[in-house]
């Protein structure tokens, strides 16, 4: 039987982790974010910019038997859709055709979403319930990214109950190969300005 649901973060502190987290001292430090604002249980704002930069996610399951899996998805900003305050959905696009998420939520359907932003050393843990949309190749159509080459299979419509943000600590810090390409294409431009202007000074100075 599930434990009864008190407080947002309830759905990840269960009655053995808060027996684990008091014998190694955090429970009182949680227990003060439980009696103040808590775990946030809607897409706020700001979680729903950040979610519309994000390029990769990750997204974890487990069978009927308790057994998870986690999946990668990743395509260009904005293929994570916030359709509103409370669900998340995005294209299915079809890969090694395993199908294991699928079969693991036709199953069970709670599921939980992992995004970290390494160049901004940022990660989002959302839990809640998914299931899967098929045979609407309108509904496909919509939330597809424009101009990606990849054939859209199927739709994950995420359904959020809880979410909480972590630290920056222990994140690595890296950056995608455009950012990369465009902040060396600005250093070579600056060094092609102070060239041409050490070029103009020394001729100046030679005549």
């Amino acid at each position: 039987m599930s434990e009864k649901i008190k407080n947002a973060s309830d759905i990840a502190f269960t009655s053995s982790v808060k027996a684990i987290q008091s014998r190694k001292g955090s429970r009182s430090n949680y227990a003060s974010m439980e009696n103040g604002d808590g775990w946030k249980t809607t897409i706020t704002p700001e979680l729903g910019a950040f979610i519309a930069k994000q390029t990769s996610v990750f997204l974890a399951t487990a069978n009927s038997e308790g057994q998870p899996y986690i999946q990668h998805r990743g395509g260009p900003a904005g293929f994570l859709h916030v359709i509103d305050k409370n669900s998340i959905a995005f294209v299915d696009f079809i890969g090694n055709r395993q199908y294991i998420s699928m079969g693991n939520l036709a199953e069970n359907p709670k599921a939980h979403l992992f995004l970290i932003d390494y160049k901004n050393r940022q990660r989002v843990k959302l839990w809640g319930t998914a299931n899967v949309l098929e045979d609407d190749p309108e509904l496909i159509k919509r939330l597809m990214p424009s101009n990606y080459r990849a054939k859209g299979e199927q739709v994950i419509l995420f359904h959020v109950a809880t979410w909480d943000a972590n630290c920056p600590q222990h994140i690595p810090q890296r950056f995608d190969e455009a950012d990369l390409v465009a902040a060396i294409a600005v250093r070579d431009q600056r060094i092609a300005e102070l060239e041409a202007q050490i070029y103009q000074l020394t001729h100046v100075t030679n005549l």
